[in-house]
């Protein structure tokens, strides 16, 4: 059994660094589901996982949580 954290931020942090090593995978995969969407759009920067995420709330219309669940089905 795991330990389940109560802390919303450090769910989000794990989140982070499952994007590192897998980001162009999940980029395709965006691609394929949002053809219009640009590589401006799609720019991941390690440590600025924030405004990748607020760049993808905006073009969704979706709160933080639902993109970054997304974004963990993704991958």
């Amino acid at each position: 059994m795991g330990l389940i954290s109560v802390n919303k931020q450090e769910d989000y942090t794990m989140d982070k660094l499952d994007l590192k090593g897998k980001w162009n995978e999940v980029k395709g995969k965006i691609k394929q589901q949002y053809a219009d969407w640009t590589d401006d759009d799609l720019t991941y920067e390690e440590g600025k996982e924030d405004e990748l995420v607020g760049r993808l709330q905006q073009k969704m219309g979706k709160t933080r949580e639902e993109v970054v669940d997304w974004l963990k089905g993704l991958g």
